[in-house]
């Protein structure tokens, strides 16, 4: 798990203000349920019983954390400027590249909370991510990823 800065904002797509508010919901229904389990398991006395409560108590602390984590990214989180320079790659922005196959890759810029690449939405905060902050279009990247090395040229920044 990430460390928190708390005073550091977060910026989120609407998309992904959307996922942590769903998330945060998600988990106090779960903490709710947990809670209920409880008073049933308070009801009974047995040796099972007890240790059911145990677990219980111990998943409630592990959802509670979450929560608090989750909501505190929620109090830091700001939606991308709508108004972004298209000279130059920044968090939020949307880049097409092309490889040396011809092949058209797009990604969006985002905090690491918010990345998912198989959705195309890469963090800021990757080897990529950084490699491409404050690139122009035209510029040819070299990265070095788990597949070898990869040359990429910036086609489009939006």
């Amino acid at each position: 798990m990430q460390t928190l800065d708390t005073k550091k904002t977060i910026l989120l797509s609407k998309k992904g203000i959307k996922e942590l508010k769903k998330a945060v919901s998600k988990l106090e229904r779960a903490q709710k349920q947990i809670i209920a389990d409880l008073r049933e398991l308070d009801k009974t006395d047995g040796h099972d019983q007890r240790l059911a409560r145990i677990e219980k108590l111990a998943e409630l602390e592990n959802v509670e954390s979450q929560l608090n984590d989750k909501r505190a990214y929620l109090a830091r989180a700001k939606v991308f400027p709508r108004k972004r320079d298209a000279l130059r790659v920044a968090i939020g922005s949307v880049v097409e590249l092309i490889d040396k196959n011809g092949r058209v890759i797009q990604y969006q810029l985002v905090d690491s909370i918010e990345a998912n690449p198989s959705d195309g939405r890469i963090s800021a905060s990757s080897p990529l991510g950084q490699t491409l902050l404050g690139r122009t279009i035209k510029e040819t990247i070299n990265w070095g990823s788990k597949f070898g090395q990869r040359q990429l040229t910036l086609v489009r920044i939006s």
